[in-house]
């Protein structure tokens, strides 16, 4: 039984979340096919994809963006014209981060909801009150402040995390979920950049990275970076080709920010055998990918649209090959050669190993990945299935840290506690530094142990470990919660660590701490 304990401690935690708690019997299924249980979840691709009432398209959530922003200049002006102060949205004011902390999200919707309420026109506390020392003195009337419009960015914000969390927080497994996560922090966008970034997050997750989870590397490429969402965070819409229609006219011309990523982080990697002027030449290739503006003049707005006018004209030669000006289809064509690239192969089947192995990939595995990757075109699929075949993949100690993203969940599903709001999870993700879909640059989070290991980042764990147990622990048996976690292949340390604990509260703590628990 220990070594089937131990083989579904590899399948939960190296491939999942980590096994939920309550009546779910994780543990137990995981042990009788540890590689049968986390390969189920490839047979269901369907459930790779994420819908929940409310949730809306790219398009739509960019004509909210441009509505809110509507809304916003009139209250402006309305309050312009009555002679009251304005005040812009948290998220716009002078001198503050667009990154705020998430803890002060909820502040900040809260406040915007009650300005949408009449105000009371009580005086500022730190200025004369005639009414009050003078009782029959005349005041001037005050005129109140137009009424602020709800923040649909925040509340979509919130919305989209929600579905998300939940989502990892119930599956069973949790290897595809976390797949989506891999390919969503490779691929990442930034929700810091401005408003459209933030409430379109959650879009670009759903609609260009989870349908190709399972499907093709170069789908997937295609869909990406075409997403107005990718367009938009670096900064495509800018760019133009400088002997095309609108270069011209504007005399401004490349943005290479796309291009320059597109080749150096979601394919070939550093060393990969481009040069800089093929980044310049990818770049001249996708002039004229945008998405369409608030007055929908190129097409629906907030959807990918290709301007031929921004578009460079001519041959473009990339890497070595010759393409023809055809338009949209030259930086389709483009990309589809760049995905089928050697170089693509082994900088995409190292940092997956990376991810779900060891910070140093075993370099027999990354090459049978790369081979898998190569023979069947950039099957993702297959890709994965070859690593849960893999006995490396199960060989292979469990030292990796678990990201603060991946404590949360894990420690979430051991404790049964679906999220009802995601407030303190986005809270803590903040706190931790892995504020959700808000990495610092385009290259992500670091996938690497001594990220997370810092003394600083493991007293932070300890204590929202600490705030768990004070809050949780008087119904919980840590002993009984060590069985749903790892059974018999918790290690005899961990095991009197949480048994000598001075209370239920301290030892809940302690067992959120163990290794078996920051370790996948």
């Amino acid at each position: 039984m220990a070594r089937d304990s131990q083989a579904a401690l590899v399948a939960l935690n190296r491939f999942g979340f980590g096994a939920r708690g309550g009546a779910s019997g994780d543990l137990i299924n995981a042990a009788s096919d540890p590689r049968g249980f986390v390969k189920a979840e490839l047979s269901r691709p369907n459930g790779v994809l994420l819908e929940a009432p409310g949730l809306q398209s790219t398009p739509q959530l960019g004509q909210a963006v441009f509505a809110y922003q509507d809304q916003v200049k009139q209250a402006r002006e309305a309050a312009a014209k009555a002679g009251a102060p304005t005040e812009a949205p948290a998220d716009q004011k002078p001198g503050l981060r667009r990154n705020l902390s998430l803890n002060a999200v909820a502040t900040e919707i809260a406040g915007q909801m009650a300005k949408a309420k009449p105000t009371d026109n009580k005086p500022a506390d730190n200025m004369a009150k005639p009414d009050a020392m003078q009782p029959n003195a005349a005041t001037p009337p005050v005129a109140k402040p137009a009424p602020q419009p709800l923040n649909v960015i925040q509340k979509t914000f919130r919305a989209e995390a929600l579905a998300r969390l939940q989502r990892a927080t119930l599956v069973e497994c949790g290897f595809t979920e976390r797949l989506v996560v891999f390919w969503s922090n490779h691929f990442c966008i930034s929700a810091s950049k401005g408003e459209l970034a933030r409430i379109w997050a959650g879009a670009f997750e759903r609609e260009a990275i989870r349908p190709n989870v399972l499907g093709r590397f170069a789908d997937m490429l295609k869909s990406v970076e075409q997403h107005p969402a990718m367009l938009f965070f670096l900064d495509n819409q800018q760019s133009l080709g400088p002997d095309s229609r609108a270069g011209q006219n504007r005399k401004r011309g490349l943005n290479e920010n796309l291009a320059r990523e597109i080749m150096e982080l979601h394919t070939l990697g550093v060393g990969g055998g481009y040069t800089q002027q093929d980044v310049t030449s990818l770049a001249r290739i996708i002039t004229g990918w945008t998405f369409a503006g608030r007055q929908g003049q190129l097409g629906v707005p907030g959807s990918f649209v290709f301007n031929t006018n921004a578009h460079q004209p001519g041959p473009q030669m990339l890497l070595g090959k010759s393409y023809e000006p055809t338009g949209l289809a030259q930086g389709e064509a483009a990309l589809a050669d760049i995905a089928r690239h050697p170089s693509t192969a082994n900088f995409i089947a190292s940092k997956f190993v990376r991810h779900f192995v060891a910070d140093d990939p075993p370099p027999a595995l990354v090459a049978r990945l790369r081979d898998v990757f190569i023979k069947t075109d950039g099957d993702l699929k297959a890709m994965s299935t070859a690593l849960v075949d893999s006995d490396d993949a199960w060989k292979a100690p469990l030292t990796k840290m678990r990201s603060p993203y991946d404590f949360v969940i894990a420690s979430g599903r051991l404790l049964a506690r679906v999220p009802e709001d995601p407030g303190s999870y986005l809270n803590n993700l903040n706190l931790l530094g892995q504020p959700l879909w808000s990495p610092a640059g385009p290259n992500g989070f670091a996938d690497t142990s001594a990220t997370w290991a810092a003394p600083e980042g493991i007293k932070l764990r300890l204590d929202i470990a600490a705030q768990m147990g004070a809050r949780l622990g008087n119904n919980i048996d840590p002993i009984d919660l060590l069985e749903f976690a790892a059974a018999d292949a918790a290690s005899i340390e961990t095991r009197r660590t949480i048994e000598r604990a001075e209370s239920r509260q301290q030892a809940l703590a302690l067992l959120l701490m163990s290794p078996e628990m920051q370790r996948r």
